[in-house]
């Protein structure tokens, strides 16, 4: 049942949190309102208490090697399975090898998981922590799409929204004035991921032609007409996401003239996919295509001003996985031996 396979996907969404937060800075104002300092804020990895901890240890507020507050720092403190966004755990999809770009990857849908962070906010000044604090809320209402490569195998990016879930603020200054003060904000976050099994080669699980021949005669030596029969698996859908152009005008379900924007890169005798529908070039004046309607038993429906028109090649050929519906393209050959002739 299991095999080895590591993605990264976790350690990566990881990494795309913190690099949200690692270009903060606050300034420090003169009582003439003049810049005096802008700090950059440090930012780590780790458990909020561990860095308590070291500055419960160095309580000297006029240490001049270095700037202990303010800081940040973020962990991941959970993961939980999204059931919302969950879909067929059968599902497959197919695309092609990024590096050589003719071999055909497969993989199962998605698993939906939401990573739970916290990114605490340390300070010794509540202005301070202010300036950090208006510096990241107004990105989050409440969330904020970051991009990830999840799968390098298949050039698999996806838009991973980062959820702002609440802020709670905490006054560690309690006792004597030779306690160090620390204000803490902590924030808590959900990155709504997902986690993708293993990737494997999809060209073995398609069958590229098959051919049927037909022989008439006494025997197998002595025929008298051959007739060879080939097809191949003809997608009737698009699979790249290669859009040519967009409808110019609507069209309803019985229109057979569709007007688009730019037709130039259509030509005839071939197949679209609008929307899901398939539609059979058969004429070409200017942008307005003569088109069949509902090839391959897609269903007719009508398409607004502006819809995708796709392309259907042999690129959507190759792409083509088990369990698709698709058509055939297919040949015949006839071959004829001389004493057929009378």
């Amino acid at each position: 049942m299991f095999e080895y396979f590591y993605h990264e996907i976790l350690r990566r969404t990881v990494i795309a949190f913190g690099t949200l937060f690692n270009n903060i800075s606050i300034q420090h104002l003169s009582s003439s309102n003049q810049v005096t300092s802008v700090i950059k804020i440090p930012l780590a990895y780790g458990p909020t208490q561990k860095f308590l901890a070291r500055l419960e240890q160095s309580p000297d507020l006029n240490k001049s090697t270095a700037i202990t507050l303010p800081r940040m720092s973020f962990e991941f403190t959970g993961l939980v399975y999204d059931p919302a966004r969950k879909v067929s755990t059968t599902q497959t999809f197919t695309t092609k090898d990024p590096t050589n770009g003719t071999e055909i990857k497969k993989a199962f849908m998605p698993v939906p998981y939401n990573m739970q962070f916290e990114l605490s906010i340390m300070s010794k000044l509540n202005d301070d922590a202010l300036q950090i604090i208006e510096q990241i809320l107004p990105y989050f209402q409440p969330s904020y799409n970051l991009t990830v490569e999840l799968v390098d195998s298949i050039n698999e990016k996806r838009d991973i929204p980062i959820v702002l879930e609440n802020i709670t603020m905490q006054d560690d200054y309690e006792n004597n004035f030779t306690t160090r003060r620390v204000l803490l904000y902590t924030l808590r976050f959900t990155a709504k991921t997902y986690l993708f099994g293993p990737v494997s080669s999809a060209t073995k699980d398609t069958i590229k032609q098959v051919s049927i021949n037909y022989l008439t005669g006494v025997s197998r030596d002595n025929t008298t007409r051959e007739v060879i029969f080939t097809t191949e698996p003809r997608a009737i859908k698009n699979y790249t996401g290669i859009v040519l152009t967009n409808l110019a005008k609507d069209i309803s379900t019985t229109d057979t003239l569709i007007t688009v924007n730019n037709a130039a890169s259509i030509s005839t005798k071939t197949y679209l996919d609008i929307e899901g529908e398939e539609v059979f070039v058969k004429l070409k004046s200017g942008n307005i295509l003569t088109v069949e309607r509902g090839k391959d038993g897609t269903t007719i429906t009508s398409h607004l001003i502006g819809a995708e028109v796709k392309s259907i090649t042999t690129a959507d050929n190759a792409l083509i996985e088990s369990g698709d519906d698709f058509g055939f393209s297919g040949t015949t050959t006839w071959k004829w031996q001389k004493n057929s002739m009378n």
